[in-house]
């Protein structure tokens, strides 16, 4: 590309940030990192009465915590800062006055109750009330009214919006990367503000002003932006500005029935849709993937997945591959749908990645009974259930028997094991186990493999009452492993209490 790609995420601190949020961030990083560019984070805060308290460090929170960090942004290398628009709306008012000068806009005087009205009688007679080319002339307006009732109206401070003043009978012929062409009659499109009378621009003039003088060269951004394409298209013919290019992103779905992914789906399914727990002054709180105990690098993948692919069969990429393999014209228009399964599946292969050590430690740390327990024996514990698990949290289910002694047997396993010669044979195992006194695997694996098969003894009457004995249910590794784990004295306890319970 001829041009220093610089592309940008811009959200809205009106709360945490969606997990559809976090895919269009992670677009816009494997985009510019493919092309050697910049990563540009914009808060976009013109809409005070939804502005949240913590949100905007919510978010960097979650793009760090990702591992996908912006390049510029809020105190950090702010080379256009600065980054927060409510801190540029001094720039807003210029452009503007520019459009309106220019014969692009025009201020609008018409009261919400003068709009209500029209509405209703538009509605009334079977149409959607548009304000544009069709009757702005009978709406009040500095197109309708002389440039004195303008003017006089602008000294008496009466309240206005600037309206972009929207062409008739054009066809505007839109490009974008991930939609290919796009025709838009300009008939069916309305004036839309965009300067407000508490003197903050809307979304769209502070949108495409700030694209401008951060010199961004594209923008990638949801589908739910695709209907304000026509207006921004416009917007930099009316300034005479090169445009960007545009890549609307498709919806991430529901796991099942129509419609995008929201929370409600996450509450109801058990999964979350937030990056990380959010725990506002007021409203709802919200668990996050991380303290789910997922790996960023496995939500990472399974997002890139999500309207994505590579165009082969590979599926586990880390940040590095991702940046490699990434090309806009490989993302897809149709919506991505969410499969909680799925990334749990990511999660279970990016734990087997993690070393046995490092999950140690946050096992030990998410359990008080691990405390005084050496990280070390942990560690070689973790190696053995790791496979099993999907998260950390699982990992005390799975292990717990090496820790500590059952207190009671699986009834249904019971059942299965335990036969009319069950103590006398769990005796005689006893017996070899006590004699043992180089208690390691091979060993243990020799005497008590060796003694079933020399006494002709079906291994299940032995190793299913065996491994109750240790673990108090037909599961866990090797059960030879779990008795070298827990040594010879606790392994010896462990049968005599079965075969007392028998």
């Amino acid at each position: 590309m001829s041009k220093q790609v610089r592309v940008r995420f811009a959200p809205s601190p009106t709360g945490p940030l969606h997990i559809g949020g976090v895919r269009t961030a992670l677009f816009n990083y494997l985009f510019a990192k493919k092309h050697n560019g910049t990563f540009v984070l914009r808060i976009e805060d013109t809409d005070q009465n939804r502005y949240v308290e913590g949100a905007e460090q919510y978010i960097v929170d979650a793009l760090n915590w990702c591992n996908i960090p912006f390049d510029e942004g809020p105190g950090k290398n702010e080379k256009f800062g600065p980054y927060r628009q409510s801190e540029r709306k001094d720039l807003y008012k210029q452009y503007a006055d520019q459009l309106v000068a220019s014969g692009n806009a025009y201020y609008a005087f018409d009261t919400s109750g003068e709009l209500d009205f029209h509405r209703t009688q538009d509605e009334s007679n079977g149409k959607t009330f548009i304000y544009n080319w069709h009757n702005r002339l009978k709406l009040s307006n500095s197109l309708s009214l002389t440039e004195a009732q303008v003017q006089a109206k602008l000294d008496a401070g009466d309240d206005y919006v600037i309206r972009f003043k929207s062409p008739q009978d054009q066809t505007l012929h839109l490009k974008d990367i991930i939609r290919g062409d796009i025709k838009i009659d300009t008939n069916v499109l309305d004036d839309k503000v965009l300067f407000k009378s508490d003197g903050m621009p809307t979304y769209h003039l502070a949108n495409i002003v700030d694209d401008h003088l951060m010199e961004i060269t594209h923008v990638i951004r949801g589908e739910e932006w695709l209907p304000s394409l026509a207006l921004h298209y416009q917007l930099y013919q009316a300034f005479g500005w090169e445009q960007p290019e545009f890549a609307h992103l498709p919806l991430i779905l529901k796991p099942t029935g129509k419609g995008k992914l929201s929370k409600r789906d996450g509450d109801k399914l058990g999964f979350p849709v937030f990056p990380l727990e959010w725990h506002p002054e007021f409203g709802d709180s919200a668990t996050g993937y991380k303290e789910e105990g997922y790996f960023a690098e496995a939500v990472i993948n399974f997002l890139a997945f999500l309207g994505w692919n590579p165009g082969t069969e590979q599926e586990i990429f880390d940040l590095e591959g991702l940046v490699a393999a990434f090309d806009l014209n490989r993302v897809n228009k149709a919506g991505a749908r969410f499969d909680p399964d799925k990334i749990k599946w990511f999660n279970h292969h990016y734990m087997q990645e993690q070393s046995n050590d490092h999950l140690a430690e946050a096992f030990q740390k998410n359990h008080k009974q691990l405390e005084t327990i050496d990280v070390n024996y942990i560690a070689l514990v973790v190696g053995l259930i790791k496979e099993r698990a999907t998260f950390v949290n699982d990992f005390w289910d799975l292990s717990s028997y090496f820790f500590v002694a059952p207190e009671s047997y699986d009834e249904k396993a019971s059942k299965k094991a335990f036969k009319e010669d069950t103590k006398a044979i769990m005796t005689d195992v006893l017996a070899i186990v006590s004699n043992i006194e180089d208690f390691e695997v091979e060993t243990l694996q020799k005497d008590i493999k060796g003694w079933i098969t020399s006494n002709d003894i079906g291994f299940g009457k032995v190793m299913m009452p065996l491994r109750l004995a240790l673990v108090g249910a037909l599961q866990g590794p090797d059960v030879f492993d779990i008795m070298y784990m827990i040594g010879k004295n606790e392994s010896i306890k462990r049968i005599e209490q079965l075969i007392k319970s028998i």
